[in-house]
């Protein structure tokens, strides 16, 4: 019995149907990052080919295309190289199954994982000091329905270091308000973590569920609407906050602070108060701890003290030693 080769819609759809849901049990938030890379892509393919998604073929999407698409991503969204590699990671993953379903096409699918990762240099860990993030947490008014929103939303950023995603997706039902505060996170890769909350953050959450309710399902930290706050909102709203707090601490007007920058923050004012790393990187959900070590690299003021704890070498001079011919010569090369 011979089966006939899908075409690229259905070979599409299969691979987030079959292969990313029914057989390796993705997270949605794996399927909402493919997701979103496949409609760039998609998009930005109809623009230069002239016709509707469903009607391409796989060869459409060859690696020239692939890395046109890749250089639009960097040069006219001003994508950094990491959103880049996830965008090609997805690509990956969907050439590595098409060539199971069309080995006919493996000529095409081969050049498509033939395409490398993006090399990029790691810039430092950037956090915001002590002063600047209670400057930050104090800066929404209150008084209106969004800047309490908008408080909680912060300060459950410091507090549990949670991802843009987790705190975005946070639901009522999942954090507990009584004795023993806590919030349960759905981190990457399906792994979730209880975070504890301080006595301050649960007495505000408590405060803001009082003005809008405390149905499970609902989104703790909702749009006007009363769904889930989008990405691009929580953004938007952090830099009017950022904005407002430069004005007490002009050092926030020439950085760049994201949603991953309190992250940051929370790691590393853990490391400065004796947390050890291990107990970071769970509360972080970093699946390799080795991760959690690039705060120790940005800690500039732990490296001092341990300079410090060192004796200063005492000078010594240096005793002479002829020098060797043939030294002096490539030395003098």
């Amino acid at each position: 019995m011979t089966t006939s080769t899908p075409d690229f819609p259905q070979l599409l759809q299969e691979f987030f149907l079959r292969r990313l849901v029914a057989q390796r049990g993705a997270s949605r938030l794996t399927i909402s990052a493919y997701r979103q890379g496949f409609e760039l892509l998609l998009r930005y393919a109809e623009s230069r080919l002239g016709r509707p998604p469903s009607e391409m073929c796989l060869a459409d999407l060859d690696a020239p295309l692939v890395l046109d698409f890749l250089d639009y991503l960097e040069q006219v969204r001003h994508n950094s190289p990491r959103t880049r590699n996830a965008r090609l990671a997805a690509i990956h993953s969907f050439a590595r199954y098409a060539s199971f379903r069309d080995p006919t096409s493996l000529p095409i699918l081969q050049r498509l994982l033939a395409i490398p990762s993006k090399r990029f240099d790691r810039p430092l860990l950037d956090f915001l000091t002590r002063e600047e993030i209670e400057a930050l947490l104090a800066a929404p008014d209150r008084s209106t329905w969004s800047g309490h929103r908008d408080a909680v939303l912060f300060t459950l950023l410091y507090n549990t270091g949670a991802r843009l995603s987790e705190i975005t997706g946070l639901r009522v039902g999942e954090i507990r308000l009584d004795r023993q505060a806590c919030v349960h996170l759905h981190g990457k890769g399906r792994k979730e973590r209880m975070i504890p909350l301080w006595k301050n953050t649960a007495k505000q959450i408590d405060a803001w569920l009082t003005r809008t309710g405390r149905d499970p399902q609902a989104p703790v930290c909702p749009n006007r609407e009363g769904t889930r706050l989008s990405p691009s909102g929580l953004r938007k709203r952090l830099a009017g906050a950022v904005k407002k707090a430069s004005v007490k601490h002009p050092s926030l007007r020439a950085r760049r602070i994201s949603p991953h920058t309190l992250r940051h923050t929370t790691a590393m004012h853990l490391l400065q108060s004796g947390v050890d790393l291990s107990t970071i990187a769970l509360w972080l959900g970093h699946e390799d701890p080795a991760t959690t070590h690039g705060y120790l690299e940005a800690d500039l003021a732990m490296k001092e003290a341990a300079l410090n704890r060192l004796p200063t070498p005492a000078e010594s001079r240096a005793r002479f030693k002829p020098g060797d011919r043939l030294l002096a010569f490539l030395e003098g090369l």
